[in-house]
């Protein structure tokens, strides 16, 4: 009786646990179910968002980091966090955000994760020297209006460029800031920014151009409708340094026809830390008309050494910082409305204001902060190389009279684009104020250049083999005219060179393929301090080669159009080695570059090792001790240049 009793109670048990496992079972199935259905829905749902979100950029990088929409664009996620990079200190990105901060910096090339965690108002290291810290101003220096210039700039860069210069110009030289659109898209930078500007300390005005122009029409209607004594441009990717204005000003009110530009410093485009840059650096331009930086040369460093923050002469501005008197600015013709977009428009201002009787000076008391991009966000409506060239060709027609044609020669491009422009407004500029040659600008402002002139070699120089055809016609060439060997031969030899340019292309008879040239290597951009000279064969089309192409003056230096020097250690004599690197470093006036040429024997002699130029086996020249070796032998083959 009680084992069937138990035998009843596990039969109810079983069947109870069975109930309960079917009704798991169905719920289970239930859920699997409404979570698929709910899954389809999902999939349809972001299809259809997939449908309408407009894909206006595409990431370009490691890994599959998706596109930019034009919801993205326009979406502004400026959210500071207190402490991050103050002081100019370096934004460091969590891992948890590292992917996220790849698919936004594309949008603008920088770290726009970075500057969207940095306050807009954050301090900055004071960089300048004890004098300039020290330095006194008048209480009445000219007020000045800061116009800044914007296309689609990021929220965060754009506002902290203006509370920067809010927050470290004294109010009463700072009249108003004027903001210029340059007919950006983006939905912040409309009614939000116009409601913020209208809440800030200085008086700030937005002006907007309705279709993409360019720098020079924005900076124009900036101008237009300025008010302050002096005009102050700056790029809109910029941070104001503690004490940046009153040395700008202080320059103006000594001669209203100064141009004066602050040091520019560095931000970094991937963490936003602010970096001082040297002090000493001046701008100019290579052969192609492109802005490039050079350093102070020792002679001009050995007359600042009582006062190494006084401020010095550039030949060419960067373009984007400066200030300059406003009724000067209108006087000497403001900017050339025909430039459009962007570039070429600071070589222009530079030519003008030097060959008209002004003058340009980088101030060493005055810091400014720039945000460096290692490529550009910004479209050129026509495209970038048309834009350009006809911006530099419009430079090169109205300022640089017979350079112009050497410029042209290089620049298939702007030649073409030349033809077709019309400059007679400018030239009538150029002779109302009465302004000065190209031939000037080169001699008086920039004496240190390396272009082409008529007391110089221009064109190639060839490794030929000892006692080939081409040899020995050199030889009977220069033995024929009758050139000194002495030291200061190089004026007669260049002289010759020059009234003999055909007839020297015809002793190669037009034929390069064959022959090695001596050659630089490309540029390293705007701060091109180094390179390696090479040999390679000849390029067959001249025009195309300028990196074969060198100018010799008559001190005996042979330069690049990126003012390198071929150099070569004094100490070469006392080495232990057979041979001697020779390079290629920025020139300057060490005597280490300078070089001798042996007409008898068609050798470059090192002036100070008074070692040769020679072709080593990997194609890399270095010197040795002269001999009759085959690969010693140099000549100079001229090319027109005008």
């Amino acid at each position: 009786m009680w084992r069937l009793q138990r035998s009843k109670k596990l039969c109810l048990f079983f069947t109870f646990l069975c109930f309960l496992v079917l009704i798991y079972c169905a719920i289970s199935l239930i859920e699997t179910s409404t979570r698929m259905l709910t899954l389809q829905t999902q999939g349809k749902v972001r299809k259809l968002r997939e449908k309408s979100r407009v894909i206006v950029g595409h990431y370009i990088g490691p890994g599959n980091l998706g596109n930019i929409s034009k919801s993205d664009l326009n979406t502004n996620n400026f959210s500071p966090i207190p402490g991050e990079g103050e002081n100019g200190k370096p934004v460091a990105i969590p891992v948890k955000d590292m992917v996220k901060m790849q698919q936004v910096f594309q949008i603008n090339r920088f770290n726009l994760l970075a500057s969207d965690r940095i306050s807009l108002n954050r301090t900055l290291p004071d960089v300048r020297r004890v004098k300039c810290i020290e330095r006194k101003y008048s209480k009445n220096l000219p007020s000045t209006s800061v116009i800044v210039v914007f296309h689609n700039e990021a929220w965060s860069v754009l506002l902290r460029t203006v509370w920067s210069v809010i927050t470290r110009s004294p109010k009463n030289f700072l009249k108003e800031i004027i903001l210029v659109d340059d007919a950006s898209e983006r939905s912040f930078l409309t009614e939000p920014l116009e409601n913020y500007v209208a809440t800030l300390p200085v008086k700030t005005r937005i002006f907007r151009l309705q279709v993409r122009e360019g720098l020079v029409a924005a900076r124009l209607l900036g101008a237009q409708h300025a008010k302050g004594d002096v005009l102050i441009f700056l790029d809109a990717h910029c941070e104001c340094s503690p004490g940046w204005l009153e040395p700008l000003l202080a320059e103006i009110q000594k001669d209203r026809r100064k141009v004066a530009c602050p040091v520019i410093d560095i931000i970094s485009d991937d963490n936003f830390s602010y970096v001082k840059s040297f002090e000493l650096h001046w701008g100019a331009f290579n052969w192609q008309l492109h802005f490039r930086w050079f350093a102070l040369e020792s002679s001009e460093l050995l007359k600042r050494r009582n006062d190494i923050t006084t401020p010095f002469r550039t030949p060419v501005m960067a373009g984007g910082l400066f200030a300059i008197d406003r009724e000067y600015f209108y006087e000497i013709g403001a900017y050339d409305r025909a430039m459009k977009i962007w570039g070429g428009e600071n070589m222009e201002l530079s030519f003008r204001v030097w060959q008209c009787g002004g003058e340009i000076e980088i101030v060493p008391c005055s810091h400014v902060g720039h945000l460096f991009r290692k490529s550009s966000p910004y479209t050129f409506p026509g495209g970038v190389n048309e834009i350009l060239n006809k911006n530099l060709a419009r430079v090169a027609l109205v300022w640089m009279d017979e350079w112009s044609e050497f410029f042209f020669k290089f620049n298939s491009v702007a030649s073409r684009i030349g033809k077709f422009e019309n400059v007679t407004d400018r030239l009538a500029l150029r002779s109302t104020l009465k302004c000065r040659d190209f031939e000037w600008y080169l001699t008086e402002v920039w004496p240190q250049h390396f272009f082409p002139t008529d007391d110089r070699f221009f064109g190639r120089i060839l490794q030929i083999a000892t006692g080939s055809k081409l040899y020995v016609a050199y030889k009977n060439f220069l033995r024929g005219s009758r050139v000194s060997g002495s030291g200061g031969y190089w004026m007669n030899l260049i002289r010759l060179i020059n009234n003999n340019t055909d007839k020297l292309h015809n002793l190669l008879d037009g034929d390069y393929k064959n022959v090695l040239c001596l050659m630089r290597s490309a540029s390293n951009g705007a701060f091109n301090q180094f390179g390696q000279a090479t040999l390679e064969l000849c390029e067959t089309i001249p025009q195309n080669s300028l990196t074969q192409m060198f100018v010799v003056t008559k001190e005996g230096k042979i330069i690049t159009d990126e003012n390198l020097c071929i150099d070569a250690s004094e100490k070469a004599a006392e080495s232990t080695n057979n041979s001697t690197m020779v390079r290629l470093i920025t020139c300057s006036d060490t005597v280490r570059q300078s070089w001798l040429y042996d007409p008898a024997k068609l050798k470059i002699i090192h002036k100070v090792s008074n070692f040769c130029l020679h072709a080593a086996q990997k194609n890399e020249p270095v010197i040795e001790k002269c001999s009759q070796q085959l690969d010693q032998s140099w000549i100079f083959i001229p090319h027109p240049w005008k």
